[in-house]
């Protein structure tokens, strides 16, 4: 496997919280760049179209800058290039924030799509962990099987060392349930990543996150 990271710089004496990397494997070919302080733009690239959708979503609603060039062995399943991109997307959230001074560490976001209601509840712990709450009433989104849903989320949240909860209250239409915990989890990371000029140093009282 080949990886590159580049990490966050500054800029006239601001910090631009970002990072890119690429990822080469047998399975999977992935280039992705992530700006956490950015405008909602997203420029994707994978064989994955529902994956696609789901992170447009994620990233108007979180207000990042996300460019995923992706391509995967998806003649067997979608199951390698979705979770890689969960991998990279998660790798390049933990360098972009760096040693995380100012966060605000914890959000928790309630968003409805139409019937349906996802809860995504996140803290900056440097302590992955992973929760989830969620039955759908079909296994498939066109080709889009929703076992991948759980398989993205955890692999996010193991290599961006974050707790994450997210809970499907209710819904009938998959799609719909599925939209929500990804708008839910673009906002709830946008409000966990921001700065608060209150916060000195970490929001930890062990100094460290």
């Amino acid at each position: 496997m080949k990886r590159r990271v580049e990490k966050s710089v500054e800029n006239n004496g601001q910090l631009i919280r970002q990072a890119g990397l690429s990822r080469k494997t047998n399975e999977t070919d992935i280039k992705l760049a992530l700006t956490v302080d950015g405008s909602g733009q997203s420029e994707l690239e994978t064989d994955v179209p529902f994956l696609n959708h789901m992170l447009d979503l994620f990233t108007k609603h979180g207000q990042f800058d996300l460019s995923v060039q992706a391509r995967g062995d998806i003649e067997i399943d979608d199951h390698h290039t979705v979770e890689d991109i969960g991998i990279c997307l998660g790798q390049a959230m933990r360098e972009a924030l760096g040693d995380k001074k100012g966060i605000k560490r914890y959000a928790s976001v309630f968003v409805p799509m139409d019937e349906a209601l996802a809860q995504v509840i996140i803290d900056i712990s440097n302590r992955p962990h992973f929760e989830y709450r969620a039955e759908y009433p079909s296994q498939q989104v066109g080709s889009f099987s929703t076992e991948m849903v759980h398989e993205f989320l955890w692999k996010f949240a193991l290599e961006a060392r974050i707790t994450l909860h997210v809970i499907v209250h209710y819904g009938f239409n998959t799609h719909h349930m599925i939209e929500a915990v990804f708008k839910a989890l673009g906002r709830a990371l946008d409000e966990a990543t921001a700065i608060d000029p209150r916060v000195k140093g970490v929001p930890s009282t062990k100094g460290v996150l």
